[in-house]
């Protein structure tokens, strides 16, 4: 949070660049509607614009004075919007928890349903652990070197993407593990699908893709990140995954314990349809 805040001039930079950037392109375009996905800089005071996102309450991890002032703070920035759609399930059995259902909404809030690209898509509990790396450096580089090593040593069939281009580990692949760098949406659904167990960052994308499938997993937050920490300890105490921790992660010890895991059906996933009602009834009023 704090390097966050350090960020703030510059993010306030970017946003106003990129509103400078929009009012040039609608002066030669003949622009409808505006969809903006999480950039605040996008919005028009004559043309309908939207902003999608799913954290309402941001986490600062500094307790409730600092998240109430940085809710505020952060409203300002989403009500310059026509909307506010926001990328959950507006009941209680939903993915979000807290950051997505704050005490107050803002003005121009409305829920959207989860979104996924594997939506209506169902999947099948193979024989392989499924291990999906992605999220800023160093942290990626981290915590893929701590499972690469464990992985070499587990008994069992290994699907290992490492998230990257480049690959540190093209020349000591062994036989049980099959290796990739990065991969499409079309490569990387039958694995996705067919894993047994995956073991992935808690990022909210990641997240709704894993229920959309049906998927069991095993969620490691980014340190330092207060939002897949906290997604991370609401689904896990929610039980719809597991949560480890990347400073002590153990790959035999967290394989035992999802052994022993209760995991639940989430309860959304009829929800990843809702948009479509938002977004039709929107297309009809422009």
């Amino acid at each position: 949070m704090l390097s966050l805040l350090q960020q703030m001039p510059r993010l306030m930079k970017v946003v106003k660049r990129e509103h400078i950037w929009l009012q040039e392109l609608t002066k030669s375009q003949q622009i409808d509607g505006i969809i903006s996905d999480n950039r605040y800089g996008l919005f028009h005071t004559e043309i309908p614009s939207v902003i999608i996102t799913h954290q309402l309450q941001v986490q600062t991890g500094l307790g409730a004075v600092a998240d109430g002032v940085l809710r505020r703070l952060h409203y300002r920035y989403l009500e310059r919007f026509s909307a506010c759609w926001v990328a959950d399930t507006e009941s209680e059995g939903n993915l979000s928890g807290k950051l997505a259902h704050p005490e107050v909404l803002p003005n121009n809030a409305r829920y959207l349903g989860l979104l996924s690209q594997f939506a209506g898509m169902n999947g099948v509990e193979g024989d392989y652990l499924l291990v999906l790396l992605s999220g800023p450096e160093p942290q990626r580089s981290i915590l893929s070197e701590k499972l690469w090593q464990q992985v070499l040593q587990h008994k069992g069939r290994v699907v290992f993407v490492e998230g990257s281009e480049q690959s540190r580990y093209a020349d000591e692949i062994p036989a049980h593990i099959e290796y990739h760098g990065r991969l499409t949406k079309d490569l990387l659904l039958p694995l996705l699908r067919n894993a047994s167990m995956v073991i992935c960052r808690s990022g909210y994308s990641t997240l709704m893709d894993l229920v959309a499938l049906g998927k069991k997993a095993i969620v490691i937050p980014t340190p330092g990140q207060t939002e897949q920490e906290y997604l991370a300890r609401h689904l896990h105490h929610s039980g719809i995954f597991l949560r480890a921790r990347q400073q002590d992660f153990e790959l035999q010890k967290a394989l035992a314990e999802a052994a022993g895991f209760v995991f639940k059906k989430s309860g959304v996933a009829e929800n990843f349809n809702q948009y479509e009602q938002v977004l039709s009834s929107w297309v009809r009023s422009l």
